[in-house]
């Protein structure tokens, strides 16, 4: 596990009460960030989280709120700066699938208007409204942005052709905020393969293996790998901006 001094910095993370987003507040506030959990109001897992890492002597708190929600999300981030202090990285690595089982690319009627939107408000605009209200706080603290795609994002192969579309767009909008928000706040992502973690959407069983075989590496990404690369683009890659690092054993190699 890589190590960066984070000594008085103070991290948003979005999604982080499971998977990606909770390894990597584990991981910010183990290097000496404090950290802001974010997850959906409704999910008691954010509290059981941020009670163990507490217990466990880390500088966490909660942050609860919907991203998907124009008026929740900026109040979220507004109140979530306001108890940190300032803010030096925000992680946005909420995202939904929309759906509990992936969508065959040919079945097109699935993806109505409703599934777009969900997708989009969460996946897309979620992190924009979360860069748009945190800019100010970033550009004070020469801070940086980290957001989660998916290399779904880079192939078209992903839960839906929606979801793919929504990782597709964040990898531009990464590249756009850079050159926005530049020189004063970074802006990266990180696109991750098959992840081992639980998640809205359960691929088949008998694809499973397929799927694992495919990688190099011949294994799932666990969360660690993932937070491992926000934590470095985050914390260190000083010279590093409008880049989407692939993590994914080298599955698209």
């Amino acid at each position: 596990m890589i190590s960066v001094d984070l000594s008085g910095k103070r991290t948003l993370i979005t999604g982080a009460a499971s998977g990606i987003g909770l390894a990597s507040a584990e991981l910010f506030a183990r290097n000496g960030a404090r950290v802001a959990m974010n997850d959906l109001p409704r999910n008691p897992n954010l509290a059981t989280e941020v009670a163990r890492l507490k217990a466990a002597g880390l500088d966490v708190i909660a942050a609860p709120g919907n991203v998907g929600d124009p008026q929740e999300c900026r109040r979220m981030v507004s109140q979530a700066t306001a108890d940190l202090g300032g803010l030096n990285h925000l992680i946005n690595n909420a995202g939904t699938p929309a759906t509990n089982a992936p969508v065959p690319p040919e079945d097109l009627d699935a993806i109505d208007e409703g599934f777009w939107d969900a997708i989009l408000s969460v996946n897309l605009v979620g992190p924009y409204r979360c860069a748009q209200s945190a800019a100010d706080a970033l550009r004070a603290s020469g801070g940086a942005i980290v957001n989660t795609c998916s290399i779904a994002g880079i192939t078209g192969v992903g839960s839906s052709t929606a979801y793919a579309a929504s990782k597709a767009g964040l990898i531009n909008m990464t590249q756009a905020l850079a050159k926005a928000l530049a020189p004063d706040v970074r802006v990266n992502a990180i696109a991750p393969g098959v992840v081992d973690s639980p998640w809205e959407c359960q691929w088949p069983e008998d694809q499973q293996p397929a799927r694992v075989g495919r990688v190099p590496l011949q294994r799932k990404g666990v969360p660690e790998d993932y937070a491992e690369g926000i934590l470095f683009l985050a914390g260190a890659g000083a010279y590093i901006t409008g880049h989407t690092l692939v993590i994914d054993g080298g599955l698209t190699a």
